[in-house]
């Protein structure tokens, strides 16, 4: 598996979600819970909303518009992935599509190597990347970027059986959690959570086996992998989400958005303007229900 990521919350989720789709207190911690996007419900669902509804952004002029050239990597499902016939698809394909269609642009989309991406854009090899990669501050000096349309945060899950209480600061005294070591899960727990016992397993799907097996209280980690392994075969029912999403983005990230090149400011407001466009119209919400039956927020 090819190293991607310089944040380590995403840096096991391909690997643990191929099977499925191919000292602080108490109010401080409390608090980490408001940090959320408003969240729709749709079929039972939770759908995430970044976008303001007091920003109404304006379609830029396209005049002149040339084929859009989008840029994916297909090996991390279900943000990017082949579909049976080969064809790329996924959450983030599938939205940059949508977008075109929203703007009557005619777009194209070509399969790189995750870890060429941002050089054949910078090349002018491609015009947009619609891949996950995390929005930090170096890449806003190089690259430009669209506002997020996506974020994986962290959650809680716990065995059903348990009946343990939602998670915070006081319900976590003496319990036991499992994370994965090393990742930002890790580093959030023990920041934020000083009496629990944090158990780390080297990989997600052991901490998720501990959980199952009832050798831990909860598991803290991604919640795009735990939506997974929640839905899927492997927990046989076991367990499910407790708590809300934690989103810090000290910790987590700012999210994923479409980069473009710097000079093409133009087509950056214009995929944003989409993107905005595509939420208030419901065809986020479409695709959202699409990849993700299990929603990890």
């Amino acid at each position: 598996m090819k190293k991607r990521y310089t944040v380590s919350i995403l840096a096991r989720l391909a690997q643990e979600i191929k099977p499925f789709f191919r000292k602080r207190s108490a109010a401080l911690l409390a608090s980490m819970l408001g940090v959320l996007p408003a969240v729709a419900q749709a079929q039972g669902v939770s759908i995430p909303n970044f976008w303001d509804p007091r920003a109404q952004l304006e379609r830029p002029d396209l005049t002149g518009m040339r084929t859009v050239r989008f840029l994916v990597d297909d090996d991390f499902p279900p943000l990017h992935f082949p579909a049976l016939d080969g064809t790329p698809t996924g959450f983030s394909v599938e939205l940059a599509r949508a977008a075109c269609e929203r703007l009557s642009l005619t777009c194209t989309i070509q399969v790189r190597r995750f870890d060429t991406l941002l050089d054949a854009l910078a090349d002018k090899q491609g015009d947009v990347v619609a891949a996950a990669i995390p929005v930090t501050a170096g890449l806003r000096d190089r690259f430009g970027l669209t506002s997020p349309y996506f974020k994986i945060p962290a959650r809680f899950a716990v065995r059903k059986d348990r009946n343990l209480p939602p998670p915070d600061a006081k319900t976590l005294q003496g319990k036991s959690v499992g994370l994965v070591g090393g990742t930002a899960h890790e580093a959030f727990a023990k920041a934020f959570m000083p009496g629990a016992t944090l158990k780390p397993f080297p990989e997600l799907s052991a901490a998720q086996a501990a959980l199952k097996a009832g050798e831990v209280d909860y598991v803290f980690a991604d919640g795009l992998g735990l939506a997974l392994w929640i839905g899927g075969e492997d927990s046989a029912g076991c367990c499910d989400f407790a708590g809300g999403p934690f989103l810090e983005s000290r910790f987590f990230g700012e999210g994923i958005g479409f980069i473009v090149r710097k000079d093409e400011d133009n087509l950056r407001r214009a995929l944003d303007f989409a993107l905005q466009q595509l939420w208030k119209e419901g065809k986020y919400a479409e695709l959202y229900l699409r990849f993700f039956p299990i929603s990890p927020y």
